[in-house]
């Protein structure tokens, strides 16, 4: 979507954004300056442009299409992404997200519009309505925004880093980059900084942009808390795992640096899925949220206000693999969050897949066609739980259930509720942890009902559910703080008092 001069709604508030250069809209949109041929990000440190001369762009994509290059100052295609396409939960916004999960490289537009239930044609014109481009121009984009981070974080070759990126040819690599950043892919790698200091032969080590503040605390105590063994290690400022990508299994760490910034390492069968991980570490970590948007909403709330100033930046964990989510919340219901990693642990330890690719042994969680012929030995509890999950394993592995970030969320919730042994907890949680749903409340849960009562809000189911209806549609973030709240979650918040990052960082 484009937003001109002559259009009033919206021009003036991100004309002033602009001119306050206020970080925490960097990725939220671009501005491209008529003048100069440039886009940037809202906080560029360049004089502002005039008024007349300003165009606003929902996307770099958008911008690219319109013959604009990417400032060489502010970096925009180093922005943390944009929040939008969590919040909102509209065909663009789906689209969106099976984009930065490389589905477009995988599968084509093709297989982006029958994912989304749409003709391709019909897609393209909906993209480029809404976002100012279609689903090439999307992906090209988010290919430009690898190599970059590549190309100045990375000692990879320019072959593998095209290879890497997504695209098909070194010629069309070189060709996107001059392009967009109006530089050779040599003239922007000469830009890097060395702030990864060594990295091992076969490793990529990059910064990962997030827009602050942002509580690391809560997240890395969070993926410990709930860390399968043998598939999932945490500490206090890291955490690792092995998963499952389209070329391979990959090994992967996210770590706090001495300067409280967030990092990634890891190593990969196929360089070429590294958009694909960065993607789902990004929705993993919930990088492109709003903290201070969010913080705003919740701390208008007095009851909640002290929980809010306490932590700042609350995230909330998304989801590395769809169907593994599902699984693993089905065998957590009702029992407690160490019973439920004792039995993934026992389930991955006797039908996962042993790998070194991270440079010790370590165990991918075991495939769902594996889990659906061999779990009902492996698995402990009642034989219905038992039986249900090997079920929805077997769904899963013949394609009859679907599910992935582009889903739509009613849509996904009553396909799972429709389930044999998955109930609105369930199927709420899956929806909050797949698609990165704002604004879901889980009245069911007992740890968050706990946080509330600590909290001295309501904590029967119903009155609950009725005080949290005032938080919409920020609900998933009020989840967070009353799980943060809960006495069984305060030994591990206790352990770590590092500072977390509060800008987005355009650095490698």
């Amino acid at each position: 979507m484009t937003i001109t001069a002559t259009e009033a709604r919206g021009f003036d508030e991100r004309y002033r954004v602009i001119q306050s250069r206020d970080r925490r809209f960097d990725g939220q949109f671009v501005t491209a300056v008529r003048s100069t041929g440039i886009y940037c990000r809202p906080s560029c440190p360049a004089r502002t442009p005039k008024e007349a001369n300003v165009t606003f762009y929902a996307t770099s994509a958008a911008a690219h299409e319109a013959g604009y290059r990417a400032c060489k100052r502010c970096l925009p295609e180093a922005a943390p992404g944009s929040p939008a396409w969590d919040v909102r939960g509209d065909v663009a916004a789906r689209a969106m997200r099976l984009i930065s999960d490389g589905v477009v490289d995988r599968e084509g537009v093709p297989g982006l519009a029958r994912r989304l239930g749409y003709s391709a044609r019909h897609l393209g014109r909906l993209l480029t309505a809404e976002l100012g481009a279609g689903p090439l121009a999307l992906a090209r984009a988010q290919r430009a925004h690898t190599a970059r981070a590549l190309l100045v974080g990375t000692d990879l070759s320019s072959t593998d880093v095209a290879f890497s990126s997504g695209f098909s040819s070194v010629r069309q690599f070189t060709e996107t980059i001059g392009e967009v950043f109006g530089m050779s892919p040599t003239a922007l790698r000469a830009r890097r900084t060395r702030a990864a200091g060594v990295v091992p032969v076969g490793e990529i080590d990059l910064a990962l942009p997030v827009r602050g503040p942002i509580d690391t605390v809560g997240l890395f105590g969070w993926m410990r808390a709930h860390a399968v063994p043998g598939v999932e290690s945490g500490g206090d400022a890291s955490f690792a795992r092995v998963v499952r990508l389209p070329g391979g299994p990959a090994w992967f760490e996210v770590r706090r640096d001495a300067d409280s910034r967030l990092r990634l390492r890891a190593r990969l069968t196929a360089l070429a899925d590294l958009g694909t991980l960065i993607a789902r570490v990004r929705r993993l970590f919930d990088l492109d949220a709003d903290p201070l948007a969010i913080d705003e909403a919740l701390a208008r709330h007095p009851e909640l206000a002290p929980a809010v100033a306490a932590i700042p930046g609350v995230r909330v964990p998304g989801a590395m693999d769809a169907g593994e989510m599902l699984l693993r919340a089905m065998i957590g219901q009702q029992i407690s969050v160490a019973s439920a990693r004792t039995m993934q642990g026992r389930l991955s330890a006797e039908l996962g897949e042993a790998t070194e690719i991270g440079g010790s042994p370590m165990t991918l969680f075991p495939e769902p066609a594996v889990i659906a012929e061999r779990g009902i030995d492996v698995l402990r509890g009642p034989e219905a739980r038992r039986r249900a999950i090997v079920t929805t394993a077997a769904a899963l592995a013949d394609g009859s259930l679907a599910l992935g970030p582009g889903d739509d969320g009613a849509e996904q919730r009553a396909r799972l509720l429709a389930l044999r042994g998955i109930g609105p907890w369930t199927a709420d949680y899956v929806r909050m942890r797949v698609l990165g749903d704002p604004d879901v409340l889980l009245p069911g849960d007992v740890a968050a009902r706990a946080g509330a009562a600590a909290l001295g809000l309501p904590s029967d189911a119903a009155g609950f559910t009725a005080w949290s209806d005032r938080l919409a549609p920020w609900r998933s973030y009020a989840m967070a703080h009353y799980w943060y709240a809960a006495p069984v979650t305060q030994a591990w918040r206790a352990t770590d008092t590092v500072p977390s990052p509060t800008e987005s960082e355009p650095a490698p």
